[in-house]
C-alpha cells in the first residue's frame, strides 16, 4: 500500500524528547529560564536582536502586542481578507475594528492601492501578513505607513527566515509575531514569539502576558495568562537549531516542483518577488475554481497526495467577522479563495516522494482540463 504524503506535518526528533525530559527533571515547569533562553536565542537568530516576548500562542502574540501598542475601542487597523482569521480576530479582540483590503495577486499579499483607499481618519496600523513564507512589498506599504502616519504590525506567522532584500522579517514594523504552531516551519509544540522594536513595547508585552505583573503580586496592569511554558521553550531552542536546514530544503523541494510544473498550462506555480526570500510554508499553486475541490479529493482518494486549501473562505464573509464588512466585494481575495492549492514541500519528502507529487498534480489537472 502507499504511504500517504500529507499536506504538512510537524517534525519532532529524539533531541526535543530529550530536551523536553530535561525540563521535566529540573523541576521548572513553567516560564523560567528555558523562555528567556529561547526569547534571547530566537532574537539572534531571526530578528537581529530585537527584544522578543515568547507568549503561548501566535494569536496571543498578535492580541498582545496590538494592546501594547495601544490600539482599542475607535480605532481602525487594516488588514487581509485573504488569510487566517487570527489576524482579523486578534484586532477584533483588542475593541478596534478590522479594516478588510484586497490582496495583489502575484504573492497573494497586500496590495498597496488598497490600502491607500481603505485609510480613514480612525486608521491607527497596518497589519499585513508575510504570507505562506513569502514577505509583504515592504517599501511600498511603508511609504503608506509613513505618509499617513502609521504603525506596520507584521503578521509573520508563517515566515521564519524569510526576507526582503536584505531586510529580515520581523524587522520591519512596531511588533512581528511569529507562530509556533506544530506545522509551521518550526514550534514549540504550541507557542508564539513577538520581536518588538522598542524596550517599552516588549515591556507591555511581558506585563500582558503575565497578568499585568513584572513583580510577583505587584500588578500594573489588567493582563493576561498568556505565558509560555519551559516544556514548550525546550522543544523551540532545539528546533532553532534545525530551521536553517528545513528553510533550505523546503526551497529547494519548491523549486523541484516549481520545474516540474511550471509548463502545465492548467497550473500557475508560485511567484517570487525579486529580492525576496520565500520559505515557503506552504507551496501554493493555482487552478481552475471549477475543478479545485476535485482535483484535491483525486490527489487524496487516487494518489494519496495530500493538499491543503489555504483559505476557502474570506474573513469578511466569516459569520465571526462579516459584521465589519456586510457589503465588501475584493475580486482578487475572493478569485484567489476559490482557485488556491497549497502542495506538500515540507522537509521530510524525499526524492521520490516529491516525483509522486508532481506525476499526481499532472495527471489530476490533466485529466480534469
Amino acid at each position: 500500500m502507499t504511504d500517504f504524503i500529507p499536506a504538512a506535518k510537524p517534525i519532532i526528533g529524539a533531541e526535543e524528547r530529550l530536551a523536553v525530559d530535561r525540563v521535566l527533571q529540573s523541576g521548572i515547569i513553567a516560564q523560567g529560564p528555558e523562555v528567556a533562553s529561547f526569547e534571547k536565542e530566537f532574537a539572534e537568530h531571526f530578528v537581529c536582536g530585537r527584544e522578543s516576548v515568547a507568549v503561548n500562542s501566535g494569536t496571543s502574540g498578535l492580541h498582545l502586542g496590538l494592546l501594547a501598542a495601544g490600539i482599542g475601542p475607535g480605532d481602525e487597523v487594516i488588514v487581509p481578507s485573504f488569510t487566517f482569521a487570527a489576524t482579523a480576530n486578534s484586532v477584533a479582540l483588542t475593541g478596534a475594528t478590522p479594516v478588510f483590503v484586497d490582496i495583489e495577486p502575484d504573492y497573494f499579499t497586500l496590495d498597496p492601492a488598497s490600502i491607500r483607499a481603505a485609510i480613514t481618519g480612525q486608521t491607527r496600523g497596518i497589519l499585513p501578513v508575510h504570507l505562506y513564507g513569502h514577505p509583504f512589498l515592504v517599501e511600498e506599504i511603508e511609504a503608506i505607513a509613513t505618509e499617513n502616519g502609521l504603525l506596520i504590525f507584521e503578521d509573520a506567522a508563517q515566515a521564519h527566515g524569510a526576507s526582503w532584500r536584505g531586510r529580515n522579517v520581523g524587522t520591519i514594523g512596531h511588533f512581528a509575531m511569529f507562530s509556533l504552531y506544530p506545522t509551521k516551519n518550526m514550534t514549540s509544540g504550541e507557542g508564539g514569539m513577538v520581536a518588538c522594536s522598542d524596550s517599552e513595547t516588549a515591556r507591555k508585552l511581558r506585563l500582558l502576558r503575565n497578568q499585568g505583573m513584572e513583580t510577583q503580586y505587584s500588578n500594573e496592569l489588567i493582563g493576561f495568562n498568556a505565558r509560555m511554558t519551559d516544556i514548550h521553550a525546550a522543544i523551540g531552542r532545539v528546533q532553532l537549531n534545525k530551521i536553517d536546514a528545513w528553510n533550505t530544503k523546503r526551497k529547494e523541494n519548491a523549486d523541484t516542483l516549481t520545474a516540474a510544473l511550471a509548463d502545465v498550462a492548467e497550473i500557475t506555480v508560485p511567484k517570487v518577488a525579486s529580492g525576496a526570500v520565500h520559505v515557503y510554508h506552504q507551496y501554493t499553486i493555482r487552478v481552475d475554481a471549477d475543478e479545485r475541490d476535485s482535483i484535491q479529493r483525486a490527489l487524496r482518494d487516487e494518489y494519496q497526495v495530500g493538499s491543503g486549501v489555504y483559505y476557502p473562505i474570506p474573513n469578511h464573509r466569516l459569520p465571526s467577522l462579516s459584521r465589519f464588512a456586510p457589503d465588501l466585494y475584493l475580486p482578487q481575495t475572493e478569485r484567489a479563495a476559490s482557485q488556491v492549492l497549497s502542495l506538500p514541500v515540507h522537509p521530510s519528502l524525499t526524492a521520490a516522494d516529491l516525483e509522486r507529487i508532481v506525476n499526481a498534480v499532472t495527471a489530476v489537472v490533466r485529466a480534469g482540463a
